[in-house]
């Protein structure tokens, strides 16, 4: 199954992404706030940065991924900051949840959809009735601006239920722990405090009493609902064992040795602290859910997790990139898409050979390198500026990507698949290049340099590089889009060719830099696609001239590859990539 899943970059998603991404294929979009992180993410899981506020951006990413199944985790959850900043909080859980549900709507075809909702939305449980929170028979009362958000968009879910036959589910948890949580939590927060020898702060008496349920036993219920769980139904997931958050600052003291009298302080109360969340799971008991894990055995492995992580660096700030390139093409594409996903970016002040100044001045997590020398207006330059070609290309190419290999900085590099030419074992028509066979074409220097540079690229494993061909984007003008060269042209060769539709694949190149992807990879649309194909998309009837390769190679300086580039690999990692034809008759041709 297809299957979306917001806020999957922070704790309880992302644990659930590692859990069904075998079975399902999962894409995440999160925003990366501060409580998420970009390691929490598998390299095999495609990563999206988007706000589900964002309509336009919902909607292109269903567009695009077609998912039968969303399982909505993204949302503000911290109830401290929802009293100071309670606005947020309703833009986000009531307002992004209304944005999400209008796209499924419109959109049609999902099989389900599960809003992740929570046991506060009931309200304070009693202790002299001592009875638990159903799903049909409790009033919900939220007592915080963090419930009452919650329990808004809980009703939103429903009369889109109701009114346009949204099949939802919604779920309502108890307070969920284990590894990788932010420590704004009170179990992670006692245990990073515990480590750093602080004392453990208790709002009011510590007396009051919540059920902790362990993040493997959390998402398993998830994928339970997801799988079994009945349309038009609320679950609650949760464990019937209570502990008071003193006991739970105790049990911390206990593995740390720490004397509980000198380690816990008490501190003032929130303006209104609910005693006791106690919900009753027997619905999901029904269809196969009990929790496993122990509570001493899941602290012991949360305990465990944050010994051996520097939460610092963990959950270090959102991807800051620094692009060369600014003045090309390529450079300027990626800092519009940038700027419109709403990332930290700079673009390079220094030339690539000074990269280090750069690297000082901005602290780049993330480097896009799309400088380079192409030739004036094509190779042919390069015959004739050798030097010039091999101190960018090579030299300087490698002293950046070495820099950055040093301070632990990803690189995406942006390179080309003309180091390739059609051969007897890759006829025209036969099966295409890949990533490991050993480049076949050398007929330019500017293809000389790129060989050789990629071939000691590989040393690094900082580095993604992304070979492309003939690019091309709708902004048709562009004297370096591929369609506005050979339109111009007297004569044109009419050879099929693998080609690279920028508005499709360059947002795909930051999605994989954030996501840490590295080694080579073919960065082409599927498929193949002539001269003659593309300008009869381009002028439907014009009478273009073509000449063979032959003729060609007798005007031309030096003579150029033509080759179709394998992109399983690329597929992969970016399922329902478009067919070259098809991706220019959409983003390019169609506009």
């Amino acid at each position: 199954m297809r299957l979306l899943v917001t806020g999957g970059a922070g704790f309880i998603a992302s644990h659930f992404v590692h859990q069904v991404r075998a079975e399902h294929e999962v894409v995440v979009l999160d925003k990366l706030d501060y409580c998420a992180s970009v390691k929490n993410i598998p390299h095999d899981v495609r990563l999206v940065k988007g706000d589900i506020r964002d309509a336009d951006a919902v909607r292109a990413l269903f567009a695009r991924f077609k998912p039968e199944a969303v399982v909505h985790f993204a949302a503000q959850t911290h109830v401290d900051n929802s009293f100071g900043n309670s606005l947020e909080f309703t833009s986000n859980n009531v307002e992004g949840t209304h944005v999400l549900l209008e796209v499924a709507r419109t959109y049609g075809a999902l099989k389900k959809f599960v809003h992740v909702s929570t046991d506060e939305v009931y309200g304070e449980s009693s202790y002299e009735l001592n009875s638990s929170n159903t799903e049909g028979g409790t009033i919900l009362q939220p007592t915080n601006p963090y419930a009452a958000t919650k329990a808004a968009a809980e009703m939103l879910v429903m009369a889109y239920g109701r009114s346009y036959g949204l099949p939802y589910v919604i779920t309502r948890g108890n307070n969920v722990y284990g590894p990788a949580q932010y420590p704004e939590k009170v179990i992670p927060k006692f245990i990073t405090l515990a480590m750093q020898g602080k004392k453990l702060p208790i709002h009011g008496d510590g007396l009051g009493t919540r059920s902790y349920l362990h993040v493997s036993d959390a998402v398993s219920a998830f994928a339970t609902i997801l799988d079994r769980g009945v349309l038009g139904e609320v679950y609650n997931i949760g464990t019937a064992q209570e502990r008071t958050t003193l006991s739970v600052a105790e049990d911390i003291c206990a593995q740390f040795n720490l004397d509980p009298e000198t380690a816990i302080e008490f501190v003032q109360d929130r303006p209104f602290n609910d005693r006791r969340y106690y919900i009753d799971s027997g619905k999901l008991h029904h269809i196969g859910w009990v929790p496993e894990k122990t509570w001493e055995h899941g602290l012991a492995e949360t305990i465990a997790w944050y010994k051996n992580h520097n939460t610092d660096e963990y959950w270090s700030p959102a991807p800051t990139f620094l692009v060369y390139g600014k003045n090309g093409w390529i450079g300027g594409l990626l800092g519009q898409l940038l700027e419109k996903g709403g990332y930290t970016y700079h673009f390079a002040e220094e030339r690539l050979e000074h990269c280090e100044k750069d690297m000082d001045t901005f602290h780049p997590t993330h480097i896009l390198n799309a400088a380079g020398i192409t030739g004036r207006p094509n190779v042919d330059w390069c015959e004739t500026h050798k030097t010039e070609v091999i101190q960018t290309n090579v030299a300087a190419t490698l002293h950046m990507i070495d820099t950055a290999h040093r301070r632990g900085v990803h690189v995406t590099n942006f390179a080309t698949g003309c180091i390739y030419t059609y051969d007897e074992a890759h006829p025209r028509g036969g099966p295409g290049f890949t990533e490991d066979d050993p480049p076949n074409f050398r007929g330019s220097y500017y293809s000389r340099t790129k060989c050789m540079v990629e071939e000691l690229i590989k040393e690094y494993d900082n580095v993604w590089q992304l070979r492309l061909r003939m690019p091309i984007s709708a902004d048709l003008e562009n004297p370096r889009n591929f369609v506005y060269k050979i339109a111009r042209y007297d004569r044109v060769v009419d050879i099929p060719n693998s080609m690279t539709v920028l508005d499709e694949l360059l947002p795909l190149a930051i999605e994989g830099a954030v996501r840490g992807l590295t080694g080579v990879y073919n960065f082409t649309n599927p498929g193949v696609v002539s001269h003659r194909e593309v300008l009869d998309m381009y002028k439907p009837g014009h009478p273009w001239t073509y000449f063979t390769e032959e003729e060609q190679n007798k005007i031309l300086a030096a003579p150029r590859s033509n080759n179709f580039l394998d992109t399983t690999k690329l597929e992969r990692a970016f399922p329902g990539l478009m067919n070259i034809k098809d991706s220019l008759k959409k983003y390019v041709f169609s506009r």
